[in-house]
């Protein structure tokens, strides 16, 4: 059995353009995204899904330069993008993370693969859906190549196939669905990027730490410490499907 995370990523950003290629402690954040993905242990390998758009050379440079396999796709249909990397790469089981995601953990990663491995004929996992515990911006979603299939074939509306697996999650009567949740609730926690704010409460983060490997715990145990840096994007709202 082949797990793959498939990381979605593009210049593209309505609210942060080019947020993927910051700066963020010496390395691009899609590098940082990427380093911490490849320290979980159940993930066999980490693939990058950009569009064929000419801005998204940046990234595929950059792939080539790390030597990370890569896949280049239609910008909208994300959905179609994800598919065909995930047939490209031979995944039997797809882990589905975005690279505005710098503080992914990856404990959690495979947390929730072993869930989705431990239940018998499921074809989905995530820590996203109702109710959320997780901070946003640790968000794993796990599926079957056979789920991800049948949601490319029949999924016909193109907004969407924009965000991949909201017709496997919204159509419990045709896939076997589990949400993977936390004992604390963590949901309040804002950890993603999508807006400059954003940026600075993950650079504060980043240059705190010195490093790209601390923790989700140690993350908490610094901000309990540090409401000033809670606050700096506290008040940002996430775009909603």
């Amino acid at each position: 059995m082949k797990i793959v995370a498939i990381v979605q990523a593009r210049m593209g950003s309505t609210r942060l353009p080019g947020k993927v290629m910051m700066d963020l402690l010496g390395e691009p954040v899609l590098v940082r995204d990427v380093n911490r993905l490849r320290r979980s242990e159940l993930l066999d390998e980490v693939v990058i899904a950009t569009t064929t758009m000419p801005a998204d050379d940046h990234i595929v440079s950059l792939c080539k330069e790390r030597g990370w396999p890569y896949f280049r796709g239609d910008e909208n249909d994300v959905l179609d993008r994800y598919y065909q990397a995930a047939r490209t790469c031979n995944a039997d089981v797809i882990v589905r993370v975005t690279s505005d995601c710098p503080m992914i953990d990856p404990e959690i990663v495979d947390r929730v693969i072993q869930s989705f491995l431990d239940i018998p004929d499921i074809d989905y996992v995530s820590n996203t859906l109702s109710p959320r515990t997780f901070p946003r911006g640790l968000d794993t979603e796990v599926m079957t190549f056979e789920a991800l299939e049948r949601a490319w074939m029949e999924d016909t509306d193109p907004k969407l196939r924009e965000h991949v697996t909201p017709f496997i999650y919204r159509n419990p009567e045709l896939f076997c669905v589990h949400a993977f949740v936390n004992e604390t609730d963590l949901s309040d926690h804002r950890w993603t990027l999508d807006t400059p704010e954003d940026f600075a409460f993950i650079q504060a983060v980043y240059e705190h730490f010195g490093n790209d490997e601390f923790t989700c715990q140690e993350i908490l145990e610094y901000l309990e410490k540090h409401p000033e840096v809670v606050n700096i994007n506290r008040d940002i709202r996430q775009k909603v499907i």
